[in-house]
């Protein structure tokens, strides 16, 4: 007799893995609910909530740990850690949405978030006429900075045909998006006006759309540039404010349809939990662009790895990536050449390529749908390597 042990992440894995021992349907449709097992931590329920969700979730064989003092009162709120299968969560959920003090919407929310960790599987995302494959392989998006003062490549592709030549290499070597930005947003940049961050990108991006395949994302804030990138031939907008810089913009992508990618930012480094505050920020940008006519499918969530972070919180995000999927976007991860990785390697930006392999292959293992790199070649090759281990992809 041999033991094993199985890690299983979905529903999906669970019932090939009951189907591999030879059970019959009826028993595999059965007993795959029962393999897959979930944490949840939901914040700032009363007493009374506390008590209900803890006494129906024991009442299902799950568990559920509240604060001390949620049995006599003594608390005003208790955060409270679910843990269950998602069979238990089913009945815990069907017994709550009969509850009262707000526990109905409480069981919408774990459903949704249950729905969101198996995943959307392989779609397709329309960028005006370009196609991006999500789900089956990591994207490699590479970085095209026209700035002067970018951190990493500063200067070097201000003029539109040394643009293009750079373009035209990152697809070679595997890009499947190009990331075109005018405005640096390293630590201590300066702000450029609007006009000026148009002279710079409507140039090269004219000269992109005419000979690039692949689909341009733009990398701004502001609504006018983005309306008028689009204009020129751009496929996909890149937020780095989430939509909290310039309302407007999520307008300007619901009236072309395009995919927005929405960065985690912020103005300090103060956090209750980083991850629980950068969800409720990216889940409150979701809510906007949703009102504004941005469907679900065509939104993408970056945690901003260098944004509003300090070197501790910037590795515990990366630690904890795989908790983003509780949003149910597919996730871009940025974090080629940046200070986290010279704070750990102590490195120049040139030399921080096997750091910057290390936090791509980790975060694919996380989840990360797409990778934004200066080092498209390399980086190209990490992702492959990692598809195969991971998604099973040769």
């Amino acid at each position: 007799m041999e033991i094993g042990v199985r890690f299983i992440p979905n529903l999906d894995h669970a019932r090939k893995e009951i189907e591999l021992i030879g059970s019959d349907p009826g028993g595999c449709s059965l007993m795959t609910p029962k393999a897959v097992h979930r944490v949840f931590k939901i914040s700032g329920l009363n007493p009374k909530q506390a008590n209900i969700v803890k006494q129906e979730m024991l009442a299902r064989g799950g568990e559920a740990a509240v604060a001390r003092g949620v049995v006599n009162q003594s608390v005003e709120k208790s955060d409270v850690l679910l843990m269950g299968t998602t069979k238990q969560y089913r009945t815990f959920t069907d017994k709550l949405k009969i509850q009262p003090f707000g526990l109905s919407k409480l069981a919408a929310k774990i459903n949704e978030a249950l729905a969101a960790l198996e995943g959307y599987g392989v779609r397709l995302l329309n960028c005006r006429g370009k196609e991006l494959e999500l789900g089956r392989k990591t994207l490699i998006m590479g970085i095209l900075n026209v700035t002067p003062d970018s951190f990493s490549d500063g200067g070097k592709y201000m003029v539109p045909e040394l643009a293009m030549e750079k373009a035209c290499q990152m697809a070679e070597d595997g890009a499947d998006i190009i990331d075109l930005g005018g405005v640096s947003t390293r630590p201590g940049h300066q702000e450029v006006s609007e006009e000026e961050e148009l002279r710079r990108v409507i140039p090269v991006l004219e000269k992109l759309a005419a000979n690039v395949k692949i689909p341009i994302s733009i990398d701004t804030w502001r609504a006018r540039v983005a309306k008028e990138a689009l204009e020129s031939g751009a496929n996909i907008i890149n937020d780095q404010w989430a939509l909290r810089a310039d309302p407007n913009l999520a307008s300007v992508v619901a009236d072309y349809k395009v995919p927005l990618i929405m960065m985690h930012n912020g103005q300090d480094t103060k956090y209750r939990d980083v991850m629980d505050d950068m969800m409720s920020f990216l889940k409150k940008s979701i809510d906007m662009a949703w009102e504004a006519g941005v469907p679900q499918g065509n939104i993408i969530v970056d945690p901003g790895i260098g944004f509003a972070k300090t070197y501790e919180q910037n590795l515990e995000v990366l630690r904890r990536l795989r908790e983003l999927t509780l949003l149910g976007c597919p996730i871009l991860l940025g974090t080629s050449r940046k200070s986290v990785i010279a704070k750990t390697l102590n490195l120049p930006a040139d030399q921080r390529v096997e750091g910057t392999g290390a936090t791509v292959a980790l975060g694919i293992a996380s989840g990360a749908d797409i990778v934004r790199v200066h080092d498209v070649k390399e980086m190209t090759r990490v992702a492959r390597m990692s598809d195969a281990i991971i998604r099973g992809i040769i």
